[in-house]
């Protein structure tokens, strides 16, 4: 059941899905293989979206089929766009990928994984991805003017604490977002930067500069929890934070990736093991108060191709929205083989 707070409904317009799929026709001289790969032949999915003047620019994950199995492969960020956020112009040639750098250490051999993008009013635009080295996971931040080439600025909790927390596994950032002059751009809370992450718990973190990332601690020095699973509920197994988070009149709303524990930890209502959309409201003052949480998913696995796939329990696994036209557009990884969209028209009494 929705709430009148709550970003939505998400159509799927009829026969657009999947938006974009593997393709074997792509060959790409990759810098750390030193040998061309067919980059995205394995898998496309968890993409980052963000409209730009007449169009949507939509930045997927794509796999090679290098290993068997998640996380074996390795994963390189596509470009791809469009005029109407359904059929969509792709690069031959990945735009973020694990290369001969000063961050191969953080890079190599996983690559870059589910990136998340937000634009400045000034027209930068922020990338929030993984580095999978197959060791830890960690969140990274690169930035561009372009969406096609990359600037890479490492850890994006390297420097904070004196390195406390470097090392530590992290993922799925949502930096928050508004709409101004008809733009989706980053917002600023109290001076800084915002940002939700995490996939056990929602967490914060703060920035002066998007690029170095501070951890919001609770009284005791530790991370501090904003929302955390619910047993019995479609989000009992994880709160993977989504797309950016969006300012609007009911307060600041965020879309995260519920993930069902199976058995009776779970919601019996969907599958064991898949994901499904969700979404928490804060308050607007502060944006680490919860003050709405909706019971049931907005957006299910449906479809054939979003219910079996490379994760076989199936996922509509939400990461890109994009303001474009006065509508909402929801881009999300189906079952980790594919990308799909959903689009909301209904937005008068959001923003």
């Amino acid at each position: 059941m929705s709430h009148p707070w709550s970003l939505g409904p998400f159509v799927r317009p009829e026969g657009a899905n999947p938006v974009l799929e593997p393709r074997s026709s792509t060959d790409f001289f990759c810098p750390m293989r030193k040998q061309s790969v067919k980059w995205e032949e394995g898998d496309v999915f968890n993409p980052a979206a963000v409209a730009t003047g007449e169009k949507i620019v939509v930045l997927y994950r794509a796999e090679d089929k290098s290993g068997v199995g998640i996380g074996k492969r390795t994963s390189r960020i596509g470009y791809a766009e469009s005029t109407d956020g359904l059929s969509f112009s792709r690069s031959s040639v990945p735009v973020l990928y694990p290369c001969d750098d000063a961050f191969k250490e953080i890079d190599w051999p996983g690559g870059c994984e589910d990136p998340r993008v937000a634009m400045t009013e000034e027209g930068q635009y922020v990338m929030l991805y993984t580095s999978w080295n197959r060791k830890k996971p960690r969140l990274s931040v690169a930035t561009s003017w372009d969406l096609k080439h990359w600037t890479k600025h490492g850890l994006a909790f390297l420097k904070a604490y004196d390195g406390r927390f470097a090392d530590m596994p992290s993922k799925s950032a949502s930096i928050l977002t508004k709409v101004k002059d008809g733009r989706l751009v980053i917002d600023k809370v109290d001076g800084k930067y915002f940002m939700y992450w995490g996939e056990y718990a929602v967490h914060a973190a703060v920035s002066e500069n998007l690029v170095d990332w501070y951890p919001v601690l609770d009284e005791k020095r530790q991370l501090k929890k904003l929302a955390l699973p619910r047993k019995g509920y479609f989000d009992s197994q994880m709160t993977e934070c989504g797309p950016p988070a969006v300012r609007t009149k009911h307060g600041i709303v965020l879309l995260y990736n519920g993930k069902n524990e199976r058995g009776i930890k779970g919601d019996t209502l969907y599958h064991a093991g898949a994901y499904c959309g969700g979404q928490l409201l804060f308050d607007k003052a502060d944006p680490c108060k919860v003050v709405g949480r909706l019971n049931k998913p907005f957006f299910v696995p449906e479809a054939s191709f979003e219910k079996s796939g490379q994760y076989a329990d199936g996922t509509v696994f939400i990461e890109g929205l994009a303001y474009y036209k006065r509508k909402l557009y929801l881009y999300y990884g189906c079952a980790d083989s594919r990308v799909g969209v959903a689009v909301c028209a209904d937005i008068e009494n959001i923003f």
